[in-house]
């Protein structure tokens, strides 16, 4: 079954468009990934420095192998040293 991944970040103002490379970089890399279907990435106008990346994946354990991929995790390492606090996911599937 398909999941949507909820993935959420807290920017300062200066940062995004350092960040903004990066997950051109991932979206990249993901589409070489089994299962990988799109994503999309936004930043929220009513709190500047609150960043979304909604990423869709046919299965799972598809996610599962890209979160836990040296490919994710080398760019994940970049993308930390320039947010403010922890990367958030959450993962949900139709119902």
């Amino acid at each position: 079954m398909a999941v949507t991944v909820l993935i959420k970040r807290k920017v300062t103002a200066d940062k995004g468009e350092l960040l903004e490379n990066l997950y051109r970089e991932l979206v990249a890399r993901a589409l070489q990934q089994k299962g990988y279907l799109s994503a999309e990435s936004m930043k929220r106008v009513d709190v500047q420095d609150q960043h979304l990346v909604i990423s869709k994946w046919e299965h799972i354990d598809d996610w599962s192998k890209w979160l836990i991929s040296e490919a994710r995790m080398e760019i994940q390492e970049r993308i930390d040293a320039l947010i403010d606090s922890k990367t958030r996911f959450e993962i949900y599937e139709i119902i």
